[in-house]
């Protein structure tokens, strides 16, 4: 199985649109909302500030990172892996090569925004070198705002997840 992870290109984003789709429907079983709204278009992705990575396995896009840069800020935004795909590996490459992407582009930490008792979530973050922290930034706190707008929290709690990224590895 040759794994690449590389630059998402525009012919990846429908790819990426059923990976989330799929992926999603995990945390959909485990929540049990009344509504889960559709995972926005690959290219919608594409289009904002910052990187998506996509893990190519085989020529078969397996998974995803989409890391947003906004107002200095570099920040997870989504990372999914094909559910036929996952707990091999795919979900921390893909981190990884986000924070190595982030630490070139000159950023000294990544943040994220997560379930904190959901395993696939925070805790696996936890095992990639993110702890919780506060929001202090107006980025972080108006996340805050789009997670009560779409009432996330009452699935969970929603925890702020930040990594030093220090110096770039050899």
């Amino acid at each position: 199985m040759a794994t690449i992870i590389r630059t998402a290109r525009s012919s990846d984003a429908d790819a990426v649109q059923r990976i989330e789709d799929d992926a999603d429907q995990l945390l959909i079983d485990r929540l049990h909302p009344e509504v889960w709204s559709p995972a926005p278009h690959g290219s919608a992705r594409l289009s904002e500030p910052g990187f998506l990575l996509v893990a190519d396995v085989d020529g078969e896009v397996a998974g995803f990172v989409h890391v947003l840069e906004v107002e200095g800020v570099c920040h997870l935004e989504q990372l999914s892996v094909r559910p036929p795909r996952a707990r091999r590996g795919l979900g921390r490459a893909l981190v990884e090569s986000a924070k190595d992407r982030a630490r070139v582009r000159g950023h000294d930490r990544i943040s994220l925004r997560t379930y904190a008792d959901v395993p696939w979530n925070a805790p696996f973050y936890a095992t990639a070198g993110f702890a919780e922290e506060e929001p202090v930034t107006c980025f972080h706190r108006s996340l805050l705002e789009v997670e009560a707008r779409h009432g996330l929290d009452r699935y969970g709690r929603r925890v702020q997840m930040g990594a030093p990224l220090g110096a770039s590895r050899p």
